[in-house]
């Protein structure tokens, strides 16, 4: 489903693809941000809870890519954010990843709070941007969803925070699901919309390497754990009575 905001047109943009980086009429810029975690995290949720200021009545996997937009106002400016929330299991992804990873200006890592292995495997997802040329200069949110389940929480933020630090991301706990929480979600994007007003055009990263396998990523490299790894050792080192 995808929720998207009527926009005016004229003659002027009737031979244009609704995708170009420039509306013409309202001047208005677009970027594409997309959401990465592993499957159940509540990616979709948290994209309709934005775009349609509620929680869906039915949620499904997704399989392939779900798309929403919605324009913001951002100190006067009109910005369309477009949200690509892709499955999180591989044997969906595989089709769709090269078109998934062009032209991203901003990222937003999910996993769920209740859930540890989602957390864990947040240096494998980071580590497929990187692998797909994504640049570390592009602004990334880390988000751990579902914490209305209070009871139910794995990760805390302790662990979460300093895991977010070791990548210089923002994280934000939140509910797509809790109407109460629902500014929370507001923000993730909001942040992620202030930064890129003054974000520079991006274009289109040329990949020289034309034969390389982007559908066997190896999720969970060395490299990539580290910053998981030093999280943990710096929370244990924090709970030490010694």
């Amino acid at each position: 489903m995808v929720s998207k905001m009527s926009d005016s047109s004229n003659s002027d943009l009737h031979e244009e693809p609704e995708s170009f980086v420039i509306e013409k009429q309202a001047q208005r810029r677009i970027f594409k941000i997309i959401v990465i975690g592993d499957s159940n995290v509540g990616k979709t949720c948290l994209t309709y809870r934005f775009c349609s200021s509620k929680f869906p009545d039915k949620t499904e996997a997704t399989i392939g890519v779900d798309f929403r937009e919605r324009t913001v106002n951002v100190e006067g400016e009109q910005i369309k954010l477009q949200l690509w929330d892709t499955a999180g299991q591989e044997r969906f992804r595989k089709s769709m990843v090269q078109h998934y990873y062009r032209n991203v200006h901003a990222i937003v890592f999910v996993y769920d709070v209740t859930k540890m292995s989602s957390f864990e495997n947040m240096p494998g997802w980071i580590g497929e941007c990187d692998q797909h040329n994504l640049n570390r200069d592009i602004p990334r949110i880390l988000v751990g969803n579902k914490c209305d389940e209070k009871d139910k929480i794995a990760v805390n933020t302790n662990l979460a925070q300093k895991f977010a630090d070791s990548y210089n991301m923002p994280l934000f706990e939140t509910s797509a699901k809790d109407d109460e929480k629902a500014n929370h979600v507001d923000a993730i994007f909001m942040t992620l919309a202030h930064k890129l007003k003054n974000a520079k055009p991006m274009m289109p990263p040329y990949l020289t390497n034309h034969s390389r396998n982007f559908n066997t990523v190896q999720l969970g490299d060395s490299l990539q754990k580290r910053g998981l790894e030093r999280a943990r050792a710096e929370e244990r080192n924090d709970s030490c009575s010694c």
